[in-house]
Order: structure tokens, then sequence, then C-alpha cells
């Protein structure tokens, strides 16, 4: 068998039901909704809402976000298929693997750990910001050396790091704690945000939304330019509910559960996403929104400023339930390459509680260093184009997931198959297109270094080519 053959080898799914019964199942779907909407409702809602009206929409950021919300709801079906016919942990990773072959399957796994990575980083960094706006508030700002990496004039963003350890510490505890943690905050960031959303609703000004899709965003085909590049940005936001799949060797009665998961992080994150970006261009002009509070800078703006403390409170609470829920999925996923001896096998090892002890540490020392002392303004797109390819691979693998007859898939199907998957696949390219060429370029070098790594390591040490151990 040459290298190129051997490559595109597809793994089994017996193989890896076998190797992931030592996870314990215990994920119910309450379990992974909370999962789902604390990575989803995290830093996204807090921010985007404001810098995308601002800079790509106006006040049409809201059907921005329900045209985000409905392409991740039509991928998220592909998800849910495909982890109700294969409920093995690794995702997209895995499911490439399978479908398409080990080489396509580690590409999806190298482009969604650039995502987990980065987005844990990102969201910390986002987290440190507020906990700092916040302190100040209170007299107790940091100095400067412990709120910013070098680049930024300081030695290393402190409370980024901190969060993300304080999160490790929380996942070590167990699943069980873990997930009554995430659970918990998740209710109270969703009470806080509705509480914005219905006392909002009295501070609005018709007016600000009577240049509804501002004229300057009106480029591109029919003029849709604003929304669409917009819509592509506002993808971070929903890469929540991929994270689900992650888990779903953790999961009861995977067959059912794993589809009402991912559907209803769907369906609770857009409505809410939708309505938060409603309220808030409602109560200030959209010009003013490009900063990183915008939701706290509207009710300053209205001079409900003690309203506005609670809204960062709230924004905390979200960054670090999201923050715990990343953490939780890169370490999943970094345990599938561990299992496969795609990368040491070490990380494939669980330890007496049921927890890749190894893949954690890994996960969150990388998460850590990133945050600490590394700006991450140019690399957040990176998070989309991850985002975006396992999107593209996995609902156009539903196409070959129908065919296989050594699956037993009595579970959720995609509708309007083979037009939807087709469709959704087709959607995802155009949104990677819609990034910006740095993007693209650095994203290739990172597709490069994992070919590398994967023809210099991984084919020799993979499981399909020493299936004995």
């Amino acid at each position: 068998m040459n290298v190129l053959s051997r490559a595109f080898q597809k793994e089994s799914v017996a193989g890896y039901l076998k190797k992931d019964g030592q996870m314990a199942r215990v994920l119910s779907t309450k379990d992974l909704i909370g999962l789902g909407v604390g990575t989803v409702i995290g830093s996204g809602i807090f921010i985007l809402p404001g810098h995308e009206a601002a800079n790509n929409a106006g006040p049409a950021v809201a059907i921005a976000f329900l045209l985000a919300a409905l392409f991740s709801g039509i991928c998220g079906m592909a998800f849910a298929e495909f982890s109700s016919a294969m409920p093995v942990a690794g995702s997209a990773y895995s499911y490439g693997s399978v479908v398409y072959g080990e080489v396509i399957g580690w590409i999806l796994g190298w482009s969604l750990i650039l995502e987990y990575f980065l987005a844990v980083s990102a969201i910390a960094t986002g987290f440190s910001a507020y906990l700092n706006s916040l302190l100040a508030q209170l007299g107790f700002a940091l100095p400067q050396i412990l709120r910013a990496g070098p680049d930024q004039g300081g030695f290393v963003n402190l409370l980024a790091v901190v969060v993300i350890l304080i999160a490790t510490f929380i996942l070590f505890a167990g699943l069980s704690q873990s997930k009554k943690v995430e659970n918990a905050g998740v209710v109270l960031k969703i009470a806080i945000i509705l509480l914005f959303v219905i006392g909002g609703l009295f501070f609005i000004k018709p007016s600000n939304y009577a240049d509804f899709y501002p004229k300057q965003f009106q480029t591109g085909l029919f003029g849709l330019g604003g929304i669409t590049a917009a819509t592509a940005s506002i993808i971070f936001s929903f890469l929540g509910f991929d994270t689900i799949a992650a888990h779903a060797a953790e999961v009861k009665n995977p067959t059912k559960t794993m589809s009402r998961g991912i559907l209803g992080t769907v369906l609770i994150s857009s409505t809410l996403y939708t309505l938060f970006a409603i309220v808030l261009t409602g109560i200030v002009n959209y010009k003013k929104l490009g900063v990183d509070d915008p939701a706290a800078f509207a009710l300053q703006t209205i001079k409900q400023t003690q309203f506005s403390v609670v809204i960062t409170i709230g924004a905390l609470i979200g960054m670090f339930t999201a923050i715990l829920a990343l953490i939780f999925a890169s370490s999943r996923l970094a345990y599938s390459f561990g299992r496969d001896g795609l990368m040491p096998r070490g990380l494939g090892k669980v330890n007496s509680q049921h927890l890749p002890k190894n893949a954690i540490v890994l996960a969150v020392v990388v998460e850590a260093v990133l945050a600490g002392f590394i700006p991450l303004s140019t690399l957040t797109n990176l998070i989309n184009i991850g985002t975006l390819t396992a999107f593209m691979f996995i609902t156009f693998g539903v196409l070959f997931l129908r065919k296989r007859k050594d699956l037993a898939h009595d579970g959720f199907k995609m509708p309007f198959y083979p037009v939807l998957p087709a469709l959704a696949a087709g959607l995802s390219l155009f949104l990677i297109i819609r990034l910006p060429i740095l993007t693209l370029k650095l994203y290739a070098v990172w597709v490069a270094l994992g070919l590398i790594w994967y023809f210099t390591y991984g084919i020799k040490h993979s499981a399909i080519s020493n299936p004995k151990q």
C-alpha cells in the first residue's frame, strides 16, 4: 500500500466504540444543552453585536445573527446525524476519519484544535478585560505589567491565565461536579440576558432603526456584502454546538440525546442573540457601538450605571462557562488524537475518574500560554475558518454516511437529503471565501504544519498502522 492510499484508509466505528468504552456515559440532554449554551452564549453575545453593527450591518446585525443561526442549525443537523450514528469522542475529527479517510479526519481535527485553543484563549482575554474594568471601578486596578502580554506593554495577562486554571480545577473535580457548575452558570447567564432584553425594551428609540441597513454597508451581490460579512464573523458565536459532538462518548442514550442537545442549543442561542441585538441597536445608535462592552456602554448611555455592573457580571459568568465548556471539548479532542496514536498515546489514557488527565493538562498549558502572553486580535478569524472547514466537510459527509452499510443508523437524520447537506457545504465554502485574505493565508500555514506532523509522526504511529497497540 503506497503512502497516499494509506493516508486515506478509513477508521472503524467499532474500533472507536471499543476504545471509548473507558469513558463514563453520564451526560443527559439537559447537560448537553448546558454545555452548548454555555459555549455559544459566551463573549460573542457581549461583544460581537456591537462591533458588527458598527462595522458591517447597522441594526440589520439582527438579521446577520438570524442567518448565522439558520446556517448553524442546518450544520447542527449534520453533526446530530453523525453523533447519533457513531457516538464516539472526537467530533468532526472522528467522523472525517470514518467517512473520508484518516488524513482528512486529521485535517479536520487539526482545524478544530486550532478553533478550540484559540477560542479559550480569546474568551479568557475578554474575561480579563471585563474583570479588570470592574476591578478598576471598585478601586482595585492591577498594574499594567499584569494586565497584558509583552506586545501590549505588560508581562502577562494574569487574570486570563487564572480564569483558565480555575476552570481546570473544576474539571478535575470530576464530570458530575463540572456539569453542575456549568448548568448553574448557564441559568444565571440566561436570566441576566433576559433582564437586559426586557428592561431595555423600555429605552428603545424607534429613530435608531430608521437607517436599518445603512447604504455604506450595501456592497457586493444584491447589496448584501455587509450582512454576509457580519454573518461570517458571527459564526464564531455559534461554535458551541459542534463542541457537543466532542462528548458523544460520554452521553446517555446518544441516538436521541445528541440531536436534542445540539438542536436545542442552536434554538435557545439564536433566540437570545437576535433579541439582544434588536434591543441593543434600539437603545443606542449603531455608529456608537464599536466598543468591547456594548451592553454595559448602552446602559451607561441611558444612565443605568448600576444595571451596567449587573451586565458586566453576567458577561463574566457567560465567558467563564464558555471557557469551562471549551477546555472540556479541547481536552476530549486531544484525547482522541492520543487514542488513535496520531499524537503521543499518553493523551488517550483516562484516570480512575474517567477523565483524560494528560489531554486536559496539554490543552490548559497551551491555552494559558496563548491567553497570558500573546495578543489574539489578528488570530480570531482563525477560529471562524476552523469552524467553517469542519462544517463544510461534515455537512457534505452526510452524503457518504447514508451510503454506509456497516452502521446501525436508526437515529436522527438530516431532512431534505441530499439537497440540504450539499447546500450547507456550499454555504460553508462561501463564508470561508468571505473571510480576510490574511486569515486564509495563516490557515494554509496551519494546515501545512498539520500535514507535516501527520506524514512524519502520525501515519507511523497511527492505530491503523499499529492495530495491536
